[in-house]
């Protein structure tokens, strides 16, 4: 009786071992299908084989396996919701410093950073479906919790992209009376068309990003922006709405349009300027030439008309390497390019000389201020103080030409009323004004003198928008075109705000 009980409980375990222990399981006395949850007769094994195909059995081990599937699928998803602080940081180094996603594919890179760092290495899908919305939300959580209940100001611009996009930026900056406050890129868009309509609601809408469902009105104290007509007009109808805020023309642009005056008053050195950068453009041959001929000089410098102040920067530069300049054009071949032969007969015009004199004379001053009202965190009244050397200065300019351009600057800052109210707070804060609040027409109705206090640090150009349009072309690079503009969004907001790039 032993031996035969010892015989079964053998058998059964190796049709265990032989069908599945996951299908069949045994105490010894019977066989038991775990899919079917049944009894099996065991005394053939022709009957656990016509058991396995039944549609009964079949259809339990396929819900089984279903099961068993999902039940992997929720392992997985839960594993891969466990975000990975090295993945993160590695996404928003590589973000921050503009180094592309897709060099993760890069077998070296991925070699380097593996050894050095022990990690397994991310690939670039995974950063991008998995941690860039996480570090732009982070991105934004962290600039809406500092500016909070800060009274602000607020700069925007718009460009547009090689992709002929419409590209508005809005850059806000915390308002502090007892020091600089921090700025940031709160906001980029893509713009049907460049209009006062378009800017005002982006105004609206960038506000809305900042305090959601309830805008403080009240501490919206200064809008940035150029003169375009549009965006003047934008500015207007928006102090309708931000009853306390004072829209002031960026004074940098303005001093660029004095530029573009001075460079269309001087028709022979803007000749004499446009030939030089033609002559030595993809032209290895005659750049040789010129360092061979003029050892230690700097090549033609190569103005640009929207670079603020790069037309004046050139003239200079004939006025200091006249004579070398010359020479150097006399060396040159004029059947080669008809450059050349335009150069050529400027450069020998009577009078040529004595105006480049003249501009460097008189106009360096603009170029030195445009350089000096781009540097950061100045004082309300280091900034004015500047603009107000370039007045003075000007005032003082003799000849037709030259009083063709003070006209030009008066205009400009005839125009620029806001300018005007900064530069009454200025006084008020620098206690160089004794004069009652009430006295001042120009000043928003529900001015108080707890708002003024605010100014003391405030900007008066828009080139911090500047800034963040320099990163953009950056990021949009010859190589880089297929970017969706959201994720071109996200990237330039995380590299802007993490980097100080503005």
């Amino acid at each position: 009786m032993g031996k035969e009980k010892s015989s079964t409980c053998t058998t059964l375990k190796r049709y265990v071992s032989e069908f599945g222990p996951d299908i069949f399981s045994t105490d010894g006395h019977v066989l038991y299908c775990k899919m079917c949850e049944i009894k099996i007769n065991f005394e053939k094994k022709y009957n656990i084989s016509q058991h396995m195909k039944t549609d009964k059995h079949q259809k339990s081990v396929k819900r089984q396996n279903d099961q068993e599937q999902r039940k992997l699928q929720q392992l997985l998803t839960n594993q891969s919701s466990a975000k990975s602080d090295f993945n993160k940081d590695l996404c928003q180094a590589m973000v921050s410093a503009n180094i592309p996603l897709n060099k993760l594919s890069n077998k070296t890179f991925r070699v380097f950073l593996e050894k050095y760092t022990g990690k397994n290495i991310p690939m670039e899908a995974t950063l991008r479906k998995g941690y860039i919305d996480d570090i732009f939300n982070t991105t934004m959580d962290k600039m809406k919790m500092e500016i909070r209940q800060n009274k602000i100001w607020v700069s925007i611009d718009e460009t547009c992209d090689v992709e002929g996009r419409f590209i508005a930026n809005v850059i806000v900056g915390i308002l502090k009376p007892d020091c600089p406050g921090h700025m940031f890129l709160l906001h980029s868009e893509e713009l049907d068309k460049a209009n006062h309509s378009t800017i005002c609601k982006l105004f609206e809408k960038a506000m809305g990003v900042i305090w959601p469902g309830d805008i403080q009105y009240n501490n919206v104290l200064l809008f940035l922006s150029d003169a375009a007509p549009y965006m003047v007009k934008a500015g207007t109808v928006l102090k309708n709405i931000y009853t306390k805020m004072i829209h002031v023309t960026c004074c940098a642009h303005g001093l660029h349009r004095i530029a573009e005056e001075i460079r269309g008053q001087f028709g022979t050195v803007d000749e004499l300027i446009s030939n030089m950068k033609k002559i030595f453009r993809k032209a290895p041959y005659r750049v040789e030439m010129f360092k061979s001929e003029a050892p230690g000089i700097k090549l033609p410098p190569e103005p640009v008309i929207t670079r603020w102040g790069s037309w004046i920067e050139a003239a200079i530069y004939y006025c200091e390497h006249f004579r070398t300049i010359r020479h150097v054009v006399s060396c040159l071949d004029e059947n080669d390019a008809d450059s050349i032969k335009k150069a050529k007969l400027c450069i020998v015009k009577s009078g040529l000389e004595a105006d480049l004199a003249y501009i460097k004379s008189n106009f360096e001053v603009l170029t030195k201020a445009i350089i000096e009202l781009q540097t950061k965190n100045v004082s309300l009244s280091g900034s004015l103080a500047v603009v107000e050397n370039v007045k003075q200065k000007f005032f003082l300019l003799k000849g037709n030409r030259g009083k063709l351009v003070l006209t030009k600057l008066q205009k400009v800052f005839e125009k620029n009323n806001g300018l005007r109210i900064l530069e009454k707070i200025s006084k008020i804060l620098d206690g160089e004004n004794d004069n009652n609040l009430d006295d001042f027409s120009e000043f928003p109705d529900d001015y108080s003198s707890d708002d003024i206090v605010y100014f003391k640090y405030a900007p008066i150009t828009s080139v911090d928008v500047e800034r963040s349009f320099s990163a953009y072309k950056t990021i949009l690079s010859d190589n880089r075109r297929s970017f969706v503009f959201e994720n071109l969004r996200k990237h330039l907001i995380i590299q802007c705000n993490n980097e100080g790039k503005i």
